[in-house]
């Protein structure tokens, strides 16, 4: 990791992303952690997946999100910091009405910031798929259609 300060307004490298129709700025990096601010627009979710090789967090700044980890579900607020245990399929939904700002990081860093760069602008969700298993991100399949 580069030694400094990444600007408030400013993302690694000028690097500012959308995935799946939230804002993703990294800004920190290294072998050992990976962390990025995130902007969740209400109504939009990050569908249930898993991190096989790293754990994640999230600290909520602004807004509320819910963490659905396969059925089991959770509210986090401002100040709350949810943690998401590698290996533990978890889902990220915006259900609250207004917008979240976060915090998120990841340890070790792996393939993700590498995935975000791949990620960036993809709208086709097969191809976020294909793309996130080549880079240790496995979604599970959509619940069955009742």
């Amino acid at each position: 990791m580069d030694k400094g300060v990444t600007k408030v307004a400013e993302g690694l490298e000028g690097h500012k992303w959308n995935v799946v129709g939230q804002t993703y700025v990294p800004k920190l990096l290294s072998h050992d952690a990976f962390v990025w601010h995130a902007t969740l627009p209400a109504d939009t979710f990050v569908p249930p997946h898993i991190h096989s090789t790293q754990d994640e967090w999230i600290v909520v700044l602004e807004g509320a999100l819910e963490i659905e980890f396969l059925g089991d579900l959770h509210t986090a607020g401002p100040g709350d910091t949810v943690r998401m245990p590698k290996g533990v399929a978890h889902g990220i939904f915006n259900r609250s009405g207004a917008e979240a700002k976060c915090v998120f990081g990841v340890a070790p860093a792996r393939k993700l910031f590498d995935l975000f760069i791949q990620l960036d602008g993809v709208t086709d969700p097969s191809e976020l798929v294909r793309l996130s298993a080549l880079h240790e991100v496995d979604f599970l399949p959509p619940p069955d259609a009742a």
